[in-house]
């Protein structure tokens, strides 16, 4: 009787582990196939992250990718000599676009400082030297007051850009800081600093015979820009 049982018993374990079998072999193949799936997947998310930071790095547009870093500003002025302006696109990315953009189209080159006065600055870059002019385009203020980060200040040799006001009627027209003034902080964007021939934004300041107390200076009067020249 008991050999019988034992021989019932070993009957049905041996299906059993035949089931057991199967089983773990199933859930080796799945575990198998989960893992590659995941590795292929991570793979994959790793790869689109370098293209991503590929087509960042490379820019569309943007100077520092066109320059490698630092950028700059040489503004030639007929009798008087070279400015040299270090632009800040990180402070204002929109304005240093438009700005260099201008100046390789030789947009700037022949136009006027129309408005000098000594103490303040000096205001350029309208081609109907009367300050009413622009490039036909105009931008966004890059400034506290409308919503923008830059907390570059309005101190002695910054370039800022001019505007009517509408915060955001900033064009071609730009002005160099001749004497901190801090009074327009927040509410003009500057966008550069002179490193360069500060002692040139003196002179023009200083020779400047406005006629009225806007600081207008008569058209045979107004110094040239010969050029503006970026590079790195």
């Amino acid at each position: 009787m008991a050999k019988q049982l034992k021989k019932q018993n070993e009957k049905k374990i041996v299906p059993m582990l035949a089931v057991l079998a199967v089983v773990l072999v199933v859930a080796c193949i799945v575990f198998v196939i989960y893992n590659r799936q995941k590795d292929n997947g991570s793979s994959g998310q790793q790869k689109a992250g370098q293209e991503s930071d590929k087509d960042a790095s490379s820019g569309s547009g943007g100077t520092q990718a066109d320059t490698g870093g630092k950028c700059y500003a040489d503004i030639d002025i007929k009798d008087y000599g070279k400015i040299t302006v270090e632009l800040d696109e990180k402070s204002a990315p929109i304005t240093v676009k438009n700005f260099v953009s201008l100046a390789k189209d030789g947009f700037y080159n022949g136009l006027t400082f129309h408005r000098i006065i000594e103490g303040f600055m000096m205001q350029g870059g309208d081609p109907q030297g009367t300050g009413l002019g622009g490039s036909g385009k105009t931008i966004i203020g890059e400034f506290a007051n409308n919503g923008y980060d830059n907390k570059l200040s309005h101190t002695r040799g910054a370039i800022s850009m001019a505007r009517s006001n509408s915060n955001n009627s900033a064009s071609s027209q730009f002005f160099i800081v001749h004497q901190d003034s801090l009074f327009l902080d927040g509410d003009y964007a500057v966008f550069g600093y002179v490193t360069e021939g500060i002692e040139v934004v003196d002179a023009v300041c200083q020779a400047a015979q406005p006629v009225d107390d806007n600081g207008t200076i008569p058209p045979e009067a107004q110094p040239v820009i010969t050029s503006i020249t970026i590079r790195s």
